[in-house]
């Protein structure tokens, strides 16, 4: 793996708090900025609200002034929103409660922040974008194109319409993505690292690290006492994000395939001969020539071709000698010949034998020199001859014609109001019903079990219609469909107290634990520092710890590891993020426990390789020019100026959380 990969890997063992470390930039915060704005909110959801706050904020309100721009709460309030669409994306079962608590709001305000001023800074300096541009980036948005993949101005009014964006802040939003570009990039190309900091580097790649590990697990050192029912009930108000449970529907269905169609007619004689005089062509006798071809300009080379190929060359042969390419072509009859070349070539052709060259003949093209290499002849067919065949296709046809009249009955049935057991009815069709599934198809609290395979398909359907309005899908093109309704939806929220209230009290003891394992940990850490010895740390403890372990790894190993998806205990990372003769303290993920880390040796690898160098300092380049890129943006911040509207923000947060005052 290359080197910054690596180093990547290694580093996402400390991302402690998930959300955080989703919603931060890989590339920092200005080369984000670019694919954050009106067209990722508007065009990437196909539901889009405008922010009507109760708590005195209005759409327009600006949450930052940044330079001569702002930044509106309607943007903010969109923005949130579509972080917590792409963080649902990893988790289900988040909720905006929870992406604010981990600072979601910030993370996306700062983001809009940046690219504001990027392009504040532009305009003050002269970096303008024009119209024709704007009209490019249009062009190339998914969203704007029609079925033949180009720009369609019908699509494009609809597709703005529909998502209540005018014309003008489409193109002001693309004008900013695109002006923000000009000034972040080359911020960060050519960027090199030196000769000497890219070996310091590539040793990295193989050093061994060696240390101990001390784990102090959260429930040696939980409460002996059982907490009160008022402690439960304080925990869980403060900790109800733990005990989300995710959405749950039921769906009601019943799969119906061709074979539970009415019955569908044989094909008639009528039928039959109908369809063997629309495709009498098909079924006339055929005489074709397959040949092989070479096109010169002139009568006299022609001829010059013939002759070499009567003395013994191949049309191959003659044809390359001259730097030309004589070209095998598919079957033609007497009248395909004649309407693409013309009637002279087509006569030649039928009048050579098999394996010679026909006379050549002139086209518009040019004097062509044909070998016939086989002769194709069919007789015809008469109806009689066809009638089985054609007996299959019409039926098959008339199974699908059925099969899509039934569809279009039963939708039309569902628009005039009926219900999934009056259609279910009329079809004959039986109704069952899943139990609470999830929305990847799983049976709620029943690991390992599913919906049923012919749901899968219209899963995503279910999980996003009203209830009780019942809809029809195919599952398998053209041979079955399902007609499903949804009579039941829980929606995600935390779980109640009542019913979880044995996980509260393991939670609230893992809580209590970890706090004072914490504590235990910072003190070992302290006394380590002041000289005293893993064991006699242990000793003081005044628990019974499991035993020290001792570790180590080469960093190789380590990125090996990670790359094929095995865990490695974090605080084994951890020793690959110390200086030598130093003692960290950790925590396990879950506020399972905490680890005490002491690293003691650390034995450099060697580089052989200069071309492991040479990839390390061109990978640290990039990283480089990526420091660049973020210094840019905080000068240009600072030359721009920044004000933030801290009520405005508040106002953004309450709307968003559901606390706005009414």
């Amino acid at each position: 793996m290359r080197f910054r990969a690596r180093l990547s890997l290694i580093g996402t063992v400390f991302m402690l708090n998930f959300f955080r470390s989703f919603l931060k930039s890989k590339v920092g915060a200005i080369i984000g900025l670019l694919v954050l704005g009106v067209i990722a909110i508007a065009f990437a959801s196909g539901d889009i609200a405008g922010f009507n706050s109760s708590s005195g904020v209005t759409a327009g309100t600006a949450v930052a002034t940044v330079g001569g721009e702002s930044v509106s709460a309607d943007t903010l309030d969109q923005g949130a929103k579509r972080a917590l669409e792409r963080v649902r994306q990893q988790n289900p079962n988040v909720t905006m409660k929870v992406l604010l608590e981990q600072g979601g709001l910030e993370q996306v305000l700062g983001e809009l922040i940046d690219r504001t001023a990027l392009f504040a800074f532009g305009e003050k300096n002269g970096v303008v974008v024009s119209d024709r541009l704007v009209d490019s980036e249009l062009a190339q948005i998914p969203a704007f194109q029609g079925v033949d993949g180009k720009f369609d101005q019908t699509v494009f009014r609809q597709a703005l319409a529909q998502q209540r964006i005018s014309e003008p802040a489409l193109r002001d939003d693309i004008r900013q993505s695109l002006v923000t570009r000009e000034l972040a990039v080359p911020a960060q190309v050519g960027s090199v690292m030196s000769q000497f900091a890219a070996t310091r580097y590539a040793s990295l790649l193989d050093e061994t690290r060696a240390g101990s590990v001390i784990a102090l697990p959260s429930l040696l050192f939980a409460p002996e006492k059982q907490p009160s029912d008022a402690d439960l009930a304080a925990f869980y108000k403060t900790h109800s994000s733990q005990f989300i449970r995710p959405e749950r529907r039921t769906i009601r269905y019943a799969v119906l395939g061709t074979e539970s169609l009415k019955a569908v007619p044989p094909p008639t004689d009528a039928e039959i001969a109908a369809r063997y005089d629309a495709n009498k062509a098909a079924y006339a006798a055929q005489d074709n020539r397959r040949i092989t071809q070479l096109i010169v300009p002139t009568e006299a080379a022609a001829k010059a071709v013939a002759a070499e190929v009567q003395g013994g060359k191949t049309l191959e042969a003659a044809a390359t000698e001259k730097g030309l390419s004589a070209a095998k072509l598919e079957s033609f009859s007497r009248e395909q010949l004649s309407s693409q070349f013309s009637p002279a070539v087509s006569q030649a052709v039928f009048a050579a034998p098999v394996g010679k060259l026909a006379t050549p003949q002139k086209s518009v093209l040019g004097w062509h020199v044909i070998r016939v290499d086989e002769e194709q002849k069919t007789p015809a067919r008469a109806l009689a001859d066809v009638k089985a065949e054609l007996s299959e296709q019409v039926a098959v046809d008339k199974r699908r014609k059925a099969f899509t009249d039934t569809l279009a009955k039963i939708e039309e049935q569902f628009s005039d109001g009926a219900n999934l057991n009056e259609v279910a009815k009329s079809v004959g069709a039986q109704i069952q019903q899943t139990p609470p599934v999830t929305a990847d198809g799983g049976v709620y609290t029943k690991p390992g079990e599913t919906a049923p395979e012919q749901l899968r398909p219209v899963l995503a359907t279910a999980f996003s219609m009203d209830q009780e309005q019942p809809q029809v899908a195919e599952v398998e093109r053209g041979k079955s469909f399902v007609i499903f309704d949804v009579t039941a939806i829980e929606p995600s929220a935390p779980a109640p107290l009542a019913q979880i209230k044995d996980d509260v009290k393991l939670a609230w003891a893992v809580d209590a634990g970890s706090k004072a394992a914490k504590a235990a940990a910072l003190r070992m850490q302290a006394d380590i520092r002041k000289g005293k010895t893993v064991e006699q740390v242990l000793a003081a403890s005044g628990k019974k710890l499991p035993p020290p372990q001792q570790v180590s790894m080469s960093r190789s190993t380590l990125a090996a590891a990670l790359r094929s998806g095995r865990q490695v205990p974090p605080p084994v990372s951890l020793m690959f993020h110390m200086a030598k003769g130093t003692v960290k303290v950790q925590s396990a993920e879950g506020e399972r426990g905490w680890f005490v880390v002491q690293l003691k040796d650390i034995v450099p690898g060697k580089v052989e390789s200069a071309e492991l160098v040479k990839s390390t300092r061109t990978e640290l380049g990039q990283q480089l020019g990526q420091a660049y890129a973020d210094a840019l943006g905080k000068a240009v911040r600072k030359d721009v100026g920044v004000k933030r509207n801290a009520a405005a923000i508040k106002g953004v947060r309450d709307q968003l959380a559901g606390t706005a005052a009414n």
